[in-house]
């Protein structure tokens, strides 16, 4: 069941529990977007039928989107987006249905980057990070400071991020792993692109949270 939430300092939220879920996914999206991405609610459905738990929220407030829209600055703020999600994490820790289930983070463009600068700051209590067609790099001098498993995933046809996502690779000192899809574009618009994706995702933070809820 998806009930509506809002968390602090006012963002919309669409949390979703199946029964005996052993993670909780707290979803990143990329510039421009929100929880009403198709892409991204494609991807928790996959994930919640695996029995993890998701949260889609807006990163802006309805008025800083609106001001976001006219200056698209807002949106590559990481400093900020990585906030919003550690203050996401934290309701999640507080909210009594959500505060013994271990939280995963599934980031994509430029959300991919503020979901490691803030697993970065959480490293006890974010159990696996993806990210989608992510902009890793941009998550700086804090992918050294990632203690959990991640998984980068690339389209093939994504020549830039692949090579940036190469890079930041090499950065990340834990479990980690870069997939490629190939034949994909940076939004996996392709016929069967986003399917795969959504198996990699729900096979890595199934695994991984699975585990350290264990």
């Amino acid at each position: 069941m998806t009930r509506g939430v809002t968390i602090p300092p006012g963002l919309a939220g669409d949390l979703t529990i199946p029964p005996g879920a052993a993670g909780i996914v707290l979803f990143a999206h990329g510039s421009g977007s929100s929880r009403l991405s198709p892409r991204n609610r494609y991807v928790a459905h996959v994930l919640q039928s695996a029995g993890l738990a998701t949260l889609l929220i807006d990163l802006l407030t309805p008025e800083e989107e609106r001001m976001d829209q006219v200056t698209a600055y807002l949106r590559f703020d990481i400093g900020l987006l990585a906030e919003r999600l550690l203050g996401a994490t934290d309701w999640l820790q507080s909210d009594p249905e959500t505060r013994n289930i271990r939280v995963g983070y599934f980031g994509a463009s430029t959300g991919a980057g503020a979901a490691l600068v803030a697993a970065a700051s959480r490293r006890e209590r974010i159990g696996a990070v993806v990210s989608r067609g992510g902009r890793p790099d941009l998550a700086g001098d804090a992918l050294a400071r990632v203690k959990a498993p991640v998984l980068l995933i690339v389209g093939g046809n994504d020549d830039v991020v692949i090579e940036l996502n190469q890079g930041a690779l090499e950065q990340l000192p834990g479990e980690k792993k870069l997939e490629i899809v190939p034949g994909a574009g940076h939004l996996f618009e392709e016929p069967g692109t986003l399917e795969q994706v959504a198996h990699l995702a729900s096979k890595w933070l199934s695994s991984h949270l699975a585990a350290s809820h264990a």
